[in-house]
């Protein structure tokens, strides 16, 4: 029997703190003792690779998939060639077991979210009211327009605790 994993996203407009509070949560949930994994889009070309470096190099001669293996991590690049992008689920079905998974951008999927809102954000027009997953919102300015629960977006103990509600993290103890 394959059970689903548990999956919450962060979302936001570029510069809204969507990145530096996914850091901040995959820490605390760590520190908790759950194992967390993480999923982000780029709607942007975006490369791991340094130019020049052997698997840079290996991907540039054609390798459709290239894997870097280490003593302590690897990592496998699928070039997709004008392939389209692959699915949400897709991407959700490569990872290996564990207790949440935490995803940052995928606006459109529909699973639990909490906006990130900044003053410095490139955009201040909220996405929760057109947004029914959004279950609450992150923000570093007064939120008075909303129905959702609003946490200040440094509380990072407190989102984690309402994420952990929300996907019902079994307890962790010690």
């Amino acid at each position: 029997m394959t059970t689903s994993p548990r999956i919450f996203g962060i979302s936001g407009w570029k510069n809204s703190g969507k990145t530096g509070l996914a850091v901040r949560l995959v820490a605390e949930f760590t520190r908790r003792g759950y194992r967390i994994s993480t999923i982000k889009h780029a709607h942007h070309d975006f490369d791991i690779d340094k130019v020049g470096a052997d698997s840079y190099r290996h991907r540039e001669a054609g390798a459709h998939e290239v894997a870097l293996v280490s003593g302590t991590r690897y990592a496998i690049m699928h070039e997709l060639r004008g392939a389209a992008e692959p699915s949400f689920e897709d991407i959700l079905g490569r990872l290996g077991p564990c207790d949440l998974v935490l995803i940052e951008g995928y606006k459109r999927e529909p699973v639990p979210k909490i906006e990130a809102r900044r003053l410095e954000a490139r955009s201040r027009e909220p996405l929760a009211p057109s947004d029914p997953h959004i279950v609450a919102i992150a923000a570093d300015h007064a939120v008075e327009d909303s129905p959702l629960p609003v946490f200040d977006l440094d509380d990072t103990m407190a989102i984690a605790d309402f994420i952990a509600d929300i996907v019902k993290l079994p307890s962790r103890t010690g």
